[in-house]
């Protein structure tokens, strides 16, 4: 069952209690987390306390830089790892009772919520030379307001992960290996069509990484569609149009014909990519951050290349990835501040973007060849498709209330995908409730 409308906004703002809370449910991450080892608190004094989620690797990137950062100030970092299903509700009740933890992780589509209750701290100075450095798409991430409320640490995005032999044996012929050759979205229905019959009762033509609360990736399909969610002033939606529709008929057709498996749709409780590592996809939209999981599960079994998402009225793609943000009633904003301006600084975004092969939100790091640990041959791909992220683009996924959209996405594309209801009813049932939440998107700070 869906949260309650607009539920953590009132617990945020002191109007609810922490049972309240539907935490989990509005965001949009991946898998492989790591387990919970200490619980947060405010730091004080010479400590500053942090939370994060992450794959292991991320993790320990993250332990060490805070041992860096702790070194050179001479000072105490108490850094907590959460499982990210507890990110939302450890926070959210950390916020309530003042003992959040000083900086935390947090992913773009819940970024507009904190930022928009007045619940982190500014950063606007300290952070102006990393302004300088980042294409402003994606500082407008983690800005509400003229004001900057943390860093934009890493970028990341879905391409085509697909296998090469299946193709071939499918009849598909060249692949695109230039953006402005990407298939079109009817070059696409083609290549499925080809792959879905030579591929049996044991294979699928592909997969969308779109489940457990991924939702917002089919917005991928919309802005390629020439569509987008809100209107540009975000105060009522603007999908139940021709691209709107478009894009729901291209997405529903995934499931009419075959292309995928039916348990791939929006509410699925797990994700594709381990269909894709058994050897029953030719294809998945994959993010990058799984890279490293295809190169340990995969092995040498089979080999896979990755080629860009297909186009319609223009490509597309998400705006995947996470800030670090410090916390408006932090023991220690100063300390928290520095922290940050150490995190965003290039040697640091750097090394996490290398060992988590992730790509950096620094335009000077992003014009050069980074050393990742694993599959460096496929991020080029993955660095283009970025690049197709629009100003707009950003603005739809970073609202005040895109966290509770994304639930509401996931709902009616459900009903569409697999309850037979037309695509019609679903954009008008999508419309009523962005249009119902974007009142709130105007001055929600206030």
């Amino acid at each position: 069952m869906p949260p309650p409308q607009l539920g953590r906004r009132a617990v945020l703002r002191g109007g609810a209690a922490v049972g309240a809370l539907w935490g989990a449910s509005t965001l949009a991450g991946c898998a492989g987390l790591t387990q919970r080892v200490s619980s947060t608190s405010s730091g004080g004094g010479d400590r500053v306390t942090m939370q994060v989620y992450g794959t292991d690797t991320e993790t320990a990137v993250y332990a060490r830089l805070c041992d860096q950062f702790a070194a050179d100030r001479g000072v105490t970092v108490d850094l907590t790892v959460v499982p990210f299903a507890d990110f939302a509700t450890g926070i959210d009740a950390g916020l309530l009772s003042g003992t959040a933890p000083d900086v935390f992780r947090v992913d773009y589509p819940t970024m507009g919520l904190y930022a928009a209750t007045g619940q982190l701290l500014d950063v606007t100075d300290p952070l102006d030379e990393l302004a300088q450095d980042v294409r402003p798409a994606l500082m407008a991430a983690v800005t509400y307001g003229e004001r900057r409320f943390g860093i934009p640490q890493h970028v990341d995005t879905s391409a085509l992960v697909y296998r090469p032999d299946v193709l071939r044996d499918a009849g598909v012929g060249a692949v695109p290996d230039r953006p402005e050759d990407a298939w079109s979205w009817e070059e696409f229905g083609e290549v499925a069509d080809r792959l879905r019959d030579s591929g049996g009762d044991d294979r699928s033509a592909f997969a969308v990484n779109w489940q457990a609360a991924g939702a917002f990736r089919w917005l991928n399909w919309l802005f390629a569609a020439g569509g987008h969610l809100y209107t540009e002033d975000l105060g009522a939606a603007a999908l139940d149009d021709d691209a709107g529709r478009r894009a729901l008929d291209f997405t529903r057709s995934f499931f009419e014909n075959g292309w995928v498996p039916g348990t791939t749709s929006t509410k699925s409780p797990t994700y594709p990519d381990a269909q894709f590592t058994a050897g029953r996809l030719a294809m998945l939209c994959a993010g990058n951050f799984l890279v490293p999981a295809f190169a340990e599960t995969i092995g040498d079994r089979f080999e896979y290349a990755v080629t860009y998402l297909p186009r319609d009225e223009r490509r597309a793609s998400e705006l995947g990835g996470n800030a670090l943000v410090a916390t408006k009633d932090s023991g220690n904003p100063e300390l928290a501040s520095e922290l940050l301006v150490h995190l965003a600084s290039p040697d640091a975004m750097r090394q996490f973007c290398e060992a988590s092969v992730l790509l950096p939100t620094r335009e000077s790091l992003a014009s050069q060849d980074l050393d990742f640990v694993v599959g460096g041959d496929l991020m080029g791909v993955y660095a283009d498709q970025v690049a197709t992220i629009e100003d707009r683009d950003v603005e739809d996924v970073t609202t005040p209330t895109f966290a509770e959209v994304n639930v509401d996405l996931a709902n009616e594309l459900e009903e569409c995908f697999l309850g037979g209801r037309s695509t019609d009813d679903t954009l008008r049932a999508i419309a009523e409730k962005v249009t119902a939440s974007a009142a709130l998107n105007d001055g929600a700070g206030s």
